[in-house]
């Protein structure tokens, strides 16, 4: 991480805490799930030709929030888990393993702060081979147990490969495919296919759809296909994100539901089996 980077993350912690202690907000999932990507970007490290980034998380709150959190997302440890594999493979990040976030009640944790621990992305010893399929969701809990995603044992290690690394399969596409018609501030339009890949949003050049609008944040947005279903979540934007005018922080999508990021919308034209088949939705594809 550069020096410029870790102050602004410092400031930003800062900031949140402080607000959190002034305003009594309460700690909300996608602020979670983004301090669990920026611990994720923090760890990573170089590996020949790949980046590795970590895939065993332990998210710690005081009591007080860590309840709070649950009860807004009651699988806020599957989903973590689920958004931190969408968040690697759109970055084109390499992991040893499915990645797994343990939520822990730690009383030490000052009211309004997320600690996360991101366990040593280049430790094989708890790696396997990876197989298709997103994160698993976790299962019941025993009472007054920890929550950790997934809840059932990792699959028997794969048998060795050359040097004993382990390799991640990237699992496939998890979500519908849809086609989206992008508004630009000048008027301008272009289609864009999601083929179930997270489709990231934002002014920064390493967003899979990268949006030349100064009220959108360098990341703002993200589309995931989530079991089956098309998902907008906002990744802690400065102006927000909305959905047929209304801010969200995160919403299941549907046909003709109208996507606004600062002054560019995305209008969902067609989803699941409504796409046409590839190479029949126009030119200006973001994906075809």
């Amino acid at each position: 991480m550069g020096p410029l980077a870790a102050v602004e993350r410092f400031l930003e912690r800062l900031f949140e805490r402080q607000t959190a202690r002034l305003f009594k907000t309460a700690i909300r999932p996608i602020q979670v799930q983004r301090r669990l990507e920026r611990a994720m970007e923090g760890s990573r490290v170089r590996d020949g030709s790949r980046t590795l980034v970590p895939y065993r998380f332990t998210v710690r709150l005081t009591p007080d929030d860590l309840a709070a959190v649950r009860a807004m997302a009651p699988s806020l440890a599957a989903d973590l888990a689920d958004g931190a594999l969408a968040f690697a493979r759109a970055h084109g990040y390499s992991l040893l393993d499915r990645p797994t976030v343990a939520l822990r009640p730690d009383p030490s944790v000052e009211v309004g702060d997320i600690v996360v621990d991101a366990a040593d992305p280049t430790d094989r010893s708890q790696a396997v081979v990876a197989p298709p399929g997103a994160a698993a969701e976790a299962g019941p809990q025993p009472e007054g147990a920890d929550e950790s995603s997934p809840a059932e044992p990792s699959p028997a290690p794969a048998p060795p490969m050359g040097e004993g690394t382990a390799v991640f399969v990237v699992p496939g596409a998890d979500g519908p495919r849809a086609t989206l018609r992008e508004t630009r501030p000048d008027g301008t339009t272009r289609t864009i296919i999601f083929d179930g890949r997270p489709l990231t949003i934002g002014r920064a050049p390493d967003n899979v759809l990268v949006v030349r609008d100064g009220r959108a944040s360098r990341h703002h947005a993200r589309i995931d296909g989530r079991r089956g279903t098309l998902i907008l979540s906002d990744l802690g934007s400065t102006n927000g994100s909305f959905v047929n005018d209304r801010r969200v922080d995160s919403v299941a999508l549907g046909t003709g539901d109208r996507i606004r990021i600062g002054t560019t919308s995305l209008l969902i034209e067609a989803l699941g089996e409504d796409v046409p088949p590839d190479g029949d939705t126009g030119s200006g594809d973001v994906r075809g």
